[in-house]
């Protein structure tokens, strides 16, 4: 099958010796990381090394004693017997989670043999990433997600209707809006996990899906069982036992009371917050007010939980199969959460999109998404069928006259205004149908050349805004501004996590006025709750400048 990030793979491999980083996929377990990589090596190198650490224990050894990177390359050559020739022999550790020390080895590779070819993978690498140290700025990371709506058509063989959704042939698509519709009806009982997708393309048995997706979630609770510490593994299987529950309310705020009367959030946070960082759920939290950068008017106590797949969220509600030939009744399942798993599940595919939801401190409105994107906040409106009615988002275009909103549903494209309705089937392409002049390549500074850079976990490359130009930057030191960009385009980090962990310094005001002050007076990086006294609270974030920065200082390295 054809996945959307085989081109990001392609753009990592043509990035020249010594700017290409090793590269880590990151994502849930069996969402196909391992069958990506290897279809990629035998593709696109003469010659594959693939070591899976959960399969060959004993090679963790390789990196036991020391970072002596010759020695790691003649291990990994006499461990697989492929001889590693730069540029044509693809290096792939898998499960590398499984290995101390496994992470920090790759900023040795990168420093001492950066000709190579290194990829790495691993189900639960969002836990050890929270766990361990791991080399900032010396790695570069790529999010692989089940497959999206339009990677779900072309497994289906239906890529002319992909190229339509594309090409954004709204005329075309509203005479086959019919099959759209029926083929929207099966994503939502198959999902995307590739295993399921694959065997249903061959098949079309929705029991075989569904006994496919009963092993997965077995699974998952097996790994929940095996790898949490052991005190929170009761409370996760409750969490992830009750999301089905927590969606199909009405309000769909995630509420203790619904596992257990009297629960708290103290109770329970340790086990949503390893769920989350193991990629099993997404937590998508309330915002209070919609201006940029939205990630400061979070409300971390207010959230939503969705699981990752919506094929595994129907089994663990007991979805019927026989849904799928009532009509539209699959749409509505739930009070529409399938709907809304749906819609989240696309826009998690989207790169470096802040998704969360709003409503107000007091009232009934409610906002299913809000998204930061090309600078602009987008408030998202999901209907499940073509009810164009919608009080909340009326509501909030008066109370914040947005540039432009969405509502999603069962209708054809339609423009009203500063409010665009974007067919269900459609959603994946947000960027594309708002944003449609984007440009994927910049122009940097005043020799206008082309420069492909590797910012935070996006493979794309960012274009600067018309008025910015290459400054003297006397005051702020350009290796010590270059990791703390690379750190905080991740997300947002206190000054003692910047400090601390990214330049391995005291945290202290000498060292917050040497290293963070310039960079906030320059405007290369905003600090996310303007006014806050509490420093320790405070979190700071790379702006659109601060990484054009990055591009700037990559090309004086050139």
């Amino acid at each position: 099958m054809k996945r959307n990030a085989y081109n990001s793979l392609i753009e990592w491999k043509k990035i020249p010796d010594g700017k290409r980083k090793p590269l880590i996929l990151n994502g849930a377990r069996q969402v196909g990381k391992t069958w990506l990589l290897e279809e990629f090596g035998k593709n696109e190198f003469e010659s594959v090394a693939e070591i899976n650490f959960e399969k060959q224990p004993q090679m963790a050894s390789i990196f036991a004693a020391d970072f002596d990177v010759n020695r790691i390359i003649r291990a990994i050559q006499l461990a697989t017997g492929v001889k590693l020739v730069p540029g044509k022999t693809l290096i792939i550790f898998d499960e590398i989670q499984d290995v101390e020390r496994g992470l920090l080895s790759l900023k040795y590779i990168f420093n001492d043999a950066p000709e190579y070819h290194i990829v790495a993978a691993g189900s639960l690498l969002g836990i050890t990433l929270k766990q361990e140290s791991f080399p900032v700025g010396k790695v570069d990371f790529l999010n692989i997600n089940p497959l999206s709506f339009d990677e779900f058509l072309i497994a289906m063989h239906q890529d002319n209707m992909v190229e339509a959704l594309k090409r954004k042939d709204w005329e075309l698509i509203s005479a086959f809006k019919s099959k759209y519709i029926d083929f929207l009806r099966q994503y939502y009982f198959v999902g995307g996990m590739p295993e399921v997708v694959e065997a249903y393309s061959v098949n079309q048995d929705f029991e075989e899906v569904r006994d496919i997706q009963k092993d997965l979630l077995m699974s998952y609770e097996r790994d929940f069982s095996k790898h949490p510490p052991f005190e929170i593994v009761p409370k996760i299987k409750q969490v992830w036992e009750h999301i089905p529950a927590q969606l199909a309310k009405e309000n769909k705020k995630f509420v203790y009371n619904v596992i257990r009367k009297g629960a708290r959030a103290k109770e329970f946070e340790g086990a949503i917050e390893w769920l989350s960082n193991a990629g099993a759920v997404h937590k998508v939290t309330r915002i209070s007010k919609s201006s940029v950068p939205i990630k400061g008017f979070e409300d971390m106590d207010s959230f939503k939980l969705y699981i990752i797949d919506i094929g595994l969220l129907g089994a663990m509600s007991g979805l019927d199969a026989r849904t799928l030939i009532n009509g539209n009744e699959i749409f509505e399942q739930y009070k529409g959460a399938l709907t809304e798993q749906y819609v989240l599940q696309q826009l998690k595919c989207i790169d470096d999109l802040q998704i969360h939801y709003w409503t107000p401190d007091a009232g009934m409105a409610e906002i299913d998404f809000v998204v930061q994107s090309n600078g602009r906040v987008i408030p998202i409106e999901v209907k499940a069928e073509e009810n164009l009615k919608s009080k909340s988002l009326k509501s909030y275009r008066e109370k914040y006259s947005p540039e432009v909103s969405v509502r999603t549903c069962m209708s054809d494209y339609k423009e009203q205004e500063d409010l665009v309705n974007i067919p269900l089937y459609a959603i994946l392409y947000l960027e594309q149908i708002l944003f449609p002049k984007k440009r994927r390549y910049m122009t940097v500074f005043q020799d206008d050349s082309l420069l492909k850079a590797l910012l935070g976990d996006r493979l794309v490359v960012y274009e600067p805004k018309p008025e910015f130009k290459s400054p003297t930057y006397d005051n702020v030191r350009h290796e010590q501004a270059r990791k703390i960009l690379e750190f905080v385009s991740e997300g947002p980090h206190s000054s003692k996590e910047i400090l601390e962990k990214c330049l391995e310094v005291l945290n202290n005001k000498n060292n917050r006025e040497k290293y963070i002050k310039p960079l906030l007076e320059k405007e290369l990086i905003i600090a996310t709750t303007k006014g806050l006294r509490a420093e320790s609270k405070q979190r700071y974030m790379c702006t659109n400048k601060g990484k054009c920065f990055i591009s700037y200082l990559n090309t004086c390295d050139l």
